[in-house]
């Protein structure tokens, strides 16, 4: 089994320039959150960041901006689970021939809804079928909590994303969305932070053998702002890392897309949602000025609709992904 330490905090607290290959730190940013005294060191006090600015450079991107839009599994998640006793009503070759239904390029096949035991077998039936109906993979996403302290529970959560790293490599998808993990009670957040990146390393240490990104979500817990993100962002050294770029994720603030500029640079892989939350109430999203913070920050790739709203999904998802066809490139 692996066994992973726990790193100490982080002890200095120095102000950098902000300016990495040539992506700045907006203005209204900087405004948003406060002083440069106030961003080093109030935030090292609550996220152990040392600095304004993250080690990990914004990935260099060609321009233009190429977005293809897919359709993320878990918007069907009351369809493709089983419930009770009942078994699922739907199946991925039944997910994947809706997006084929929608004129989609890609479909994101969450791991929740694969059999309980997956062979060979099934993945390349999987993957004939997709390619059939001309349907890429564009990713796929699994259950993880790396900020955890048990090095049993750090082992099994790292065998179960090696497993699927090669469950999706043999799909082909080209990223997995990861969590981070919940905050520890009675832990320095910056300890937390500094274990879950020392995970993610291993993790990505496999996934690069594999040819497969993985892409920390910002997702609660210790991602809940981006700091929190951008500081195990700062940590991980590998071409096999980036963010997960989940646009209805930040709650806690009133100027979400704020937040969604501040990670959208390390963005390998994108989600968008049709609401956002501001303070916690939630609220249309403005789909517009979200791929445009994408393509501010020359982000290329997939852009998976992850539907969450409460109208049922069959009816409101060909309705959200027409809005969202003129946004895109493919």
């Amino acid at each position: 089994m692996p066994q992973v330490s726990l790193p100490g905090m982080r002890k200095s607290c120095e102000i950098k320039n902000n300016r990495k290959n040539g992506y700045p730190m907006k203005r209204r940013i900087f405004l948003k959150y406060g002083s440069l005294s106030a961003l080093a060191c109030g935030s090292a006090a609550t996220w152990g960041r040392s600095s304004t600015s993250w080690s990990m450079e914004p990935i260099k991107r060609p321009q233009p901006s190429r977005l293809r839009l897919s359709l993320a599994a878990y918007s069907f998640r009351k369809y493709l689970q089983p419930s009770g006793d009942k078994p699922a009503q739907m199946d991925l070759f039944e997910f994947v021939d809706f997006c084929h239904q929608q004129g989609l390029a890609g479909a994101e096949l969450t791991s929740y809804y694969f059999p309980s035991s997956v062979d060979d077998a099934y993945l390349l039936k999987l993957k004939r079928h997709c390619h059939l109906r001309g349907v890429s993979i564009s990713g796929g996403a699994i259950r993880n909590d790396f900020c955890q302290s048990d090095p049993v529970e750090v082992a099994r959560d790292l065998a179960h994303t090696r497993l699927w790293i090669d469950h999706y490599a043999m799909l082909g998808a080209p990223a997995i969305r990861i969590f981070a993990g919940q905050t520890v009670a009675g832990e320095e957040p910056s300890m937390t932070l500094a274990r879950c990146a020392k995970i993610c390393q291993i993790a990505c240490n496999d996934a690069a053998k594999q040819g497969v990104m993985l892409a920390l979500e910002n997702h609660g817990g210790v991602t809940t702002r981006p700091q929190g993100l951008l500081e195990i962002v700062d940590q991980v050294d590998s071409p096999a890392f980036g963010v997960n770029f989940d646009s209805g994720n930040f709650s806690s603030t009133d100027d979400p897309y704020a937040e969604l500029e501040m990670i959208a640079p390390y963005a390998v892989n994108a989600q968008i949602k049709v609401e956002m939350q501001v303070k916690g109430e939630k609220q249309p999203a403005d789909l517009t000025r979200i791929t445009q913070i994408l393509r501010e920050a020359n982000y290329s790739g997939w852009l998976a609709l992850e539907y969450e709203a409460a109208p049922d999904p069959f009816e409101a998802v060909p309705k959200w992904l027409e809005q969202l066809k003129p946004l895109v490139d493919g």
